[in-house]
């Protein structure tokens, strides 16, 4: 069929900044396919334009809860493994945890994984609380510190998924629990320091700690050890450190799905197989700062990124490292009331 041999095409969805652009022209000159990349910035915005229908990808990034509400939902195909032969490739323990949300495996395999923690300005933090611990939720959530920390500026993940479990454990309760009655706890403990938050969103932080317009904020490892590094390149006397929570953090996981209605499936698995090559998953780990769900990467990962425990955990901090599962349509409900109050402080 001359039209589909013309037809070389793979349309992806995946996170913004987040892969070496040199790997997707690679991608293309190996294979002939060609890449229409997109990017958004919240799993919700991905979320809809799937249940909606007819999105036009054929590779998506979703993480970890919304992957597994998505599969719930028939948004994806089980994949044909023999079209992998690179999943041999894949870390045997990101998979088991990745299992969480994807039970063996059937729908998914990990791009990227992290945590969420605390980002910060060392320099700015330390002048305004002195010698507090930089690795705990306390830095935040304890109001009289993040009152004095209101006039450098506070960033905090919009993304209640990824916020209000570290939140939960930090308080003393299940860091997975589905009861109202934590939730509403946890969402409490964010009112509480919600007037010194500058801002809610899910990628300005980068820059923002990157050029030194704020002090403090809760994301992702990979963004902000991302800014660490633009600032350093910058020159800028900006020095970023990131630090997983003592009290434990949430680990995430990017992976990559086909759509049930993907009109390029073969070309899909093409790209996915590609990405898990040690060099390239390498690559793109090199590029933004994030550990990858290939363990043989780490023989090509520059040796800053591969010795940093805040992309790559020690064991013991590992064992600290919790997941979180789906909320159901009632949980999700309760969360976005409360997510609504604490974004806009009413």
């Amino acid at each position: 069929m001359p039209a589909e041999a013309q037809d070389k095409v793979v349309h992806v969805y995946n996170w913004s900044d987040y892969v070496e652009p040199r790997m997707l022209e690679a991608f293309t000159r190996e294979t002939g396919i060609k890449v229409v990349y997109d990017t958004y910035d919240t799993n919700e915005i991905l979320e809809t334009k799937l249940l909606a229908g007819k999105s036009g990808y054929d590779v998506v990034v979703p993480s970890g809860p919304f992957l597994q509400r998505m599969i719930r939902a028939g948004v994806f195909q089980k994949l044909d493994r023999a079209k992998l032969p690179n999943l041999k490739q894949a870390w045997p323990e990101i998979a088991s945890r990745l299992a969480a949300y994807d039970p063996g495996n059937q729908y998914a395999v990990n791009y990227m994984w992290g945590t969420t923690g605390i980002g910060v300005n060392v320099a700015k933090v330390k002048e305004r609380l002195g010698d507090v611990p930089l690795d705990s939720w306390d830095l935040i959530l304890k109001p009289e510190n993040a009152a004095k920390l209101k006039d450098c500026g506070i960033h905090v993940l919009d993304a209640p998924e990824d916020i209000l479990p570290g939140v939960l454990k930090a308080i003393g309760r299940d860091a997975d629990s589905k009861a109202e009655a934590d939730l509403r706890a946890a969402a409490d403990a964010l009112m509480a320091i919600r007037g010194n938050v500058q801002k809610f969103h899910s990628s300005e932080y980068i820059a923002a700690l990157a050029n030194g317009d704020i002090c403090l904020a809760i994301g992702y490892s990979g963004d902000i050890l991302q800014a660490k590094r633009r600032a350093e390149e910058a020159k800028n006397g900006v020095s970023i450190a990131y630090h997983i929570p003592r009290e434990g953090a949430l680990m995430w996981f990017d992976s990559f799905a086909i759509p049930a209605e993907a009109e390029h499936p073969n070309e899909a698995y093409a790209f996915i197989d590609f990405m898990l090559r040690p060099e390239v998953a390498a690559a793109n780990s090199n590029k933004v700062a994030f550990a990858n769900g290939v363990l043989a990467s780490k023989d090509f990962i520059r040796p800053d990124v591969a010795a940093d425990p805040g992309i790559y955990p020690g064991p013991d901090v590992m064992a600290r490292l919790f997941t979180n599962t789906a909320y159901d349509d009632r949980t999700q409900r309760i969360v976005t009331r409360l997510w609504t109050r604490v974004r806009t402080g009413r």
